[in-house]
């Protein structure tokens, strides 16, 4: 399987797992449309080639009422553009609370810094004990990691 997790903020990432050789890549958020959909579509290749099931998770986001208004619509766009480009590809996605993907790494501080760098480290134990990987695990893709594992192991269990 490819599990394909994404952090849709433009300070987020994604990471793509191909659990059949244990590989992974990561990506801080692409500028634009076209950076997000040559991503996706490399994997959706992939998978297609290697004859198995590509998923998505993408994490279920909205704007703050304390969020600048520019802030919020840019976090939007960003978000639509993430959806946009997954319907138009044609890959099979779920849309993942915060909540519920970071359940499994509970507890987790309050606290957003703090919050953050626990799951930056988290994810970094978790991708070097287990992925064949040369990327380092930075806080743009660490949420997309965990999101990822998410995914892959919520496949296991449909």
């Amino acid at each position: 399987m490819i599990a394909v997790g994404i952090d849709p903020g433009k300070s987020g990432g994604l990471v793509i797992i191909h659990s059949n050789n244990n590989e992974c890549s990561m990506h801080k958020c692409p500028e634009n449309a076209s950076g997000m959909s040559d991503i996706l579509l490399r994997a959706k290749d992939s998978a297609y080639s290697d004859n198995v099931p590509i998923m998505i998770s993408i994490e279920k986001v909205h704007a703050f009422p304390t969020d600048a208004r520019s802030a919020a619509f840019k976090f939007g766009m960003n978000y639509g553009m993430w959806l946009g480009v997954i319907g138009a590809l044609n890959i099979p996605f779920i849309e993942v609370a915060p909540k519920v993907w970071m359940k499994s790494y509970a507890p987790l501080p309050k606290i957003k810094q703090e919050r953050k760098k626990k799951i930056k480290e988290i994810a970094t134990d978790i991708y070097s004990d287990v992925y064949s990987n040369t990327n380092k695990i930075t806080y743009a893709v660490s949420d997309a990691a965990l999101i990822a594992i998410w995914c892959l192991e919520r496949s296991k269990d449909d």
